[in-house]
């Protein structure tokens, strides 16, 4: 079926976009202007330092060479923050804004669409730096799915899921995972289905990652609207309707 509502309930934990590009010099001479035009959707603000890593036979080490200073080893992250709890960071080499508030991606019934936030962001953005390729563009969904009973046959009454569960019944795992990256066209999709305990309930994520790369800036939002497409079917591969049932009924408030 394909998904044309707002549920109430959504499985969606978390949505992420990012673009990744030539390392700009010149980004931190931006960041005055960029924040004031941020400002309004975006009032919290802060600078984060990253601290450089490499990856060597005997396990991770700085990545410094004998000639750098101290803070050459450290990357700044302009970070900003909504009201709501999005969150966009700012990088010489990247953007990536994330949300756990937004139920969709750009349903013209809701007011709220993640889409909207992309526009604003790169707008503003590709006004300040001027950059014919971006390097990857990237559109990442989260979900974290109910399992109401830890059983194989209730369970495939929920997912189509590619655990190989005639082999390995859910009864008897306390952890599964599957995971792969394939191609979907010009673009890629990483796939990550596991089953993991929170608290003293199993959930299942669904974790999907598309991507492309060395795109125009001008096609950004156009690739970006193919990946959320792309997604969007993978995600309604997975699900049959006693979960759709379960995103339209209104999650019970904590006391």
């Amino acid at each position: 079926m394909a998904i044309n509502e707002v549920f109430p309930n959504p499985t969606v934990k978390k949505v992420i976009f990012q673009i990744r590009y030539p390392n700009l010099f010149y980004i931190e001479d931006k960041i005055g202007d960029l924040q004031t035009k941020f400002m309004k959707d975006f009032p919290e603000s802060s600078l984060m330092y990253q601290q450089k890593f490499r990856l060597t036979d005997k396990g991770f080490d700085l990545e410094k060479s004998s000639d750098e200073k101290p803070e050459e080893v450290l990357k700044k992250i302009w970070s900003f923050e909504s009201p709501q709890k999005t969150k966009l960071n700012i990088l010489s080499d990247s953007i990536d804004i994330s949300s756990e508030f937004h139920k969709t991606y750009n349903n013209p019934t809701s007011a709220n669409k993640f889409r909207d936030v992309i526009v604003f962001v790169l707008k503003h953005f590709f006004e300040a730096a001027q950059i014919p390729i971006v390097k990857r563009i990237g559109l990442r969904y989260i979900d974290e799915c109910p399992i109401p009973k830890k059983d194989t046959k209730v369970f495939k009454e929920y997912y189509k899921t590619t655990f190989p569960l005639g082999r390995f019944k859910l009864e008897d795992a306390t952890d599964m995972n599957f995971f792969t990256v394939v191609k979907r066209g010009k673009y890629s999709l990483r796939f990550n289905e596991k089953l993991v305990r929170l608290g003293n309930k199993y959930k299942l994520i669904l974790d999907f990652d598309g991507f492309g790369v060395n795109i125009q800036s001008r096609n950004c939002l156009k690739v970006t609207d193919d990946l959320h497409v792309l997604i969007l079917k993978e995600y309604e591969k997975s699900l049959k309707e006693p979960v759709y049932k379960h995103m339209r009924t209104k999650a019970r408030k904590k006391k």
